[in-house]
């Protein structure tokens, strides 16, 4: 190994902070994630049938991207975030309890994915100048398509 590259050959100290930036994305994912679960469960109302599958379609969208995260973490040469203490204390994303309403489930289902997307663009600008192709792929991916789904989030709300 070069001086100051980590084993898969970019720089500690980026690898690093981008390590510790995925961390936070992943605390945000994990919120994001069991807001959805708690949707799927509680729903009610007309779109019962509709909405209680299309969080369930998201919440094991998101359960893929944890795993996804994690490992890339863990392929940077640092240790993902495990415990749920860590996840709701580093979390933008909050807690949503006791949603059963439709539209407020969805509306705070796009303002979820806005906050990761935000997260997502600032990682995505500091790991294309840390040359860290394996973020940006994964980061790309995941905005592609969450700009889609916010925008029928949106659609759906009008």
């Amino acid at each position: 190994m070069a001086k100051g590259k980590n084993f898969i050959g970019l720089d500690e100290k980026s690898a690093n902070e981008l390590a510790n930036d995925l961390n936070d994305l992943l605390a945000n994912y994990q919120i994001y994630y069991q807001n959805l679960r708690g949707f799927h469960w509680n729903i009610q109302g007309a779109s019962f049938f509709e909405l209680h599958l299309k969080f369930e379609e998201y919440y094991n969208d998101a359960r893929l991207k944890i795993d996804e995260i994690a490992e890339r973490i863990l392929t940077l040469g640092a240790t993902p975030s495990h415990t749920l203490s860590d996840y709701v204390a580093d979390s933008k994303i909050k807690e949503a309890k006791n949603v059963n309403a439709g539209q407020e489930g969805v509306k705070i289902t796009a303002e979820n994915i806005s906050v990761l997307l935000k997260k997502e663009r600032v990682i995505l600008k500091k790991a294309s100048e840390a040359g860290d192709e394996g973020t940006v792929t994964l980061l790309s991916d995941y905005i592609t398509q969450q700009e889609k789904v916010l925008w029928m989030l949106h659609s759906y709300l009008a």
